[in-house]
């Protein structure tokens, strides 16, 4: 398998991970651990691919995956709308590499490594 177990099975990895992803887009980053940080690289990356795409069928693959959340309150605009208006059409031009994972150290519990997931 390609991918990191973080100590859960393969349904709640893959919860974790829409969820975090679906923050990423709504937030534009997020601070976690630097193994998941990584792992979720790819995930919003291949989002914002299907954003990019912009047809129907894009659309549909995208909206199984993304939590159904309002991302602004005044306009009751998604996170999936937001993701096809305003994020995608940014890297209309870039070719891949829509994530910067920046370490930012230890967290004081356990010391495990910290990092930020950011879209460039």
């Amino acid at each position: 398998m390609w991918n990191r177990k973080f100590g859960r099975n393969g349904d709640h990895r893959k919860a974790m991970l829409r969820n975090m992803a679906t923050s990423v887009i709504l937030y534009g980053k997020v601070e976690t651990t630097e193994a998941k940080a990584k792992d979720m690289r790819s995930v919003v990356d291949e989002l914002i691919t299907l954003g990019k795409r912009g047809d129907l069928a894009a659309r549909r693959q995208a909206a199984s995956y993304i939590r159904n959340v309002v991302a602004d309150e005044k306009t009751e605009q998604t996170v999936l709308q937001k993701l096809f208006t305003e994020v995608a059409p940014k890297y209309k031009d870039r070719n891949g590499g829509y994530t910067r994972v920046v370490k930012t150290g230890v967290r004081r519990g356990d010391a495990a490594p910290m990092a930020t997931i950011e879209l460039v």
